[in-house]
């Protein structure tokens, strides 16, 4: 890799373009993440859905930095976490291994997403495999940190952490691989 091309990359997050983009996608993320329905102790949330999304539109590492913004404005207190909460409390509680999660899940997705262009059908099936794999890199992250928080056994936390979320994870997956090619060439154009 020449210098210019390092040089290159890591200019590229810090342009105009990538910062209003990066700031864009924090802020819808936290319009949508709090509206949340509460099933159980972890509740379903559009969270996930705003990342598959950005990784399209913002790459890996401004996904992840966006996710890492998201992450601090809900920890200085404002409710942007799911049922409109926000602070310390909520993000070292027995959910907070899902929302530090969000980093790993955009970093994973998004190397799928970066590594294999989306103009080939094949491709978009690569990017749903690599949206599977950060998912479960999410699942057992957050599953982890909701065992050791609450004393749960693995089997019971799946049963009320994982299992109710795979079906809904797996269509915002088909959705994101349908819609965020087409974003991704729109917002390269502009």
């Amino acid at each position: 890799m020449s210098n210019e091309t390092i040089t290159q990359s890591k200019t590229e997050i810090f342009t105009t373009k990538s910062m209003v983009l990066t700031a864009l996608f924090a802020a819808i993320l936290c319009i949508l993440a709090p509206i949340s329905l509460p099933i159980g102790p972890v509740p379903i949330s559009l969270a996930s859905f705003v990342i598959y999304i950005s990784v399209y539109v913002l790459g890996w590492k401004r996904s992840a930095v966006m996710c890492a913004v998201y992450l601090l404005i809900g920890l200085v207190g404002l409710p942007v976490f799911s049922g409109f909460e926000g602070g310390v409390g909520k993000l070292a509680g027995p959910t907070g291994g899902y929302l530090i999660g969000y980093i790993f899940l955009a970093v994973v997705c998004g190397l799928f997403v970066d590594l294999f262009v989306a103009d080939k059908i094949q491709n978009r099936v690569i990017h749903f495999i690599g949206m599977i794999v950060g998912t479960a890199v999410l699942y057992v992250f957050g599953t982890a940190w909701f065992c050791m928080s609450t004393r749960m056994g693995v089997v019971a936390a799946l049963s009320v952490c994982v299992f109710p979320f795979i079906v809904g994870d797996l269509v915002k997956m088909l959705i994101s691989v349908s819609v965020g090619p087409t974003l991704r060439t729109l917002v390269k154009k502009i």
